[in-house]
């Protein structure tokens, strides 16, 4: 192998290591960000609608007190059922797994008790026997009590899911950079490698070869050194010492005549 591709190879192998490993590091952050990046997303967009639901069921549940204490008002409040329902859609298509998608249920469950017992309000209204307030108070305020506190219960747990997958992101993104890491660690390794390979095997080489030349030209001894492998650094050696000793030879030609 010759001396150029032994470097070639050396150094192509620390630069292909270092770029699988960049290349695993940043597919695997991209992944895991990706993933657990929309997870926090519909986290959030749960606790908002969560928050909505919570918001339109207590103006509802005040709006109807407002008519038991106003006499002069008979009309049911204005409910938008619609919006409500299209919340609770949109909380089931953004919640799963088995803690939160039967609090999500539990939701719509209470929702459905507690407006089938508001319905009753008109005819609470009408009649003589029925007092508005008891009504409200010991009958009404149960599911919505009930509804209240689902709600509230989805919203703690899907606080909970947030905070998770903030901590699952958080570890995946020390995941992510452990590739690089690694490959820092081996690249590292991998120059020491090289510098000992370099040393060992050309630059000790090389100066024996000096220290060799050194001795032929001032002592006069005979170049002997020989280098191991059949590169040009051997080729180079041999070159050297063929020259010293065809020279050695001449000059004992010379102070033979």
């Amino acid at each position: 192998m010759k001396l150029k591709t032994k470097l070639t190879l050396s150094l192509s192998s620390i630069a292909v290591v270092l770029l699988i490993s960049s290349i695993i590091s940043v597919m695997e952050y991209s992944r895991m960000s990706t993933y657990v990046s929309d997870m926090i997303a519909d986290n959030i967009n749960s606790i908002n609608v969560a928050r909505k639901l919570a918001d339109v069921t207590n103006k509802y549940n005040l709006d109807i007190l407002t008519v038991i204490g106003d006499d002069k008002v008979s009309a049911q409040p204005y409910y938008d059922a619609d919006a409500f329902m299209s919340y609770c859609d949109s909380l089931r298509s953004s919640v799963s797994g088995e803690r939160l998608t039967p609090l999500a249920d539990a939701v719509e469950y209470s929702y459905a008790a507690y407006m089938l017992t508001s319905l009753e309000l008109g005819e609470v209204l009408k009649s003589d026997f029925i007092d508005s307030r008891t009504w409200y108070f010991e009958r009404l305020q149960v599911p919505f009590s009930r509804l209240s506190d689902d709600i509230d219960r989805l919203s703690e747990e899907i606080y909970r899911e947030l905070s998770k997958n903030s901590a699952t992101f958080e570890r995946g993104f020390y995941r992510s950079i452990i590739p690089g890491i690694v490959a820092v660690g081996v690249g590292l390794l991998l120059v020491v490698m090289l510098l000992f390979f370099l040393m060992y095997y050309y630059a000790n080489p090389v100066y024996k070869m000096l220290d060799a030349l050194s001795a032929y030209r001032l002592n006069g001894k005979k170049y002997s050194y020989t280098v191991d492998g059949d590169d040009q650094l051997a080729d180079l050696n041999e070159g050297v010492k063929e020259i010293a000793n065809e020279n050695i030879q001449l000059r004992k030609r010379l102070l033979n005549k």
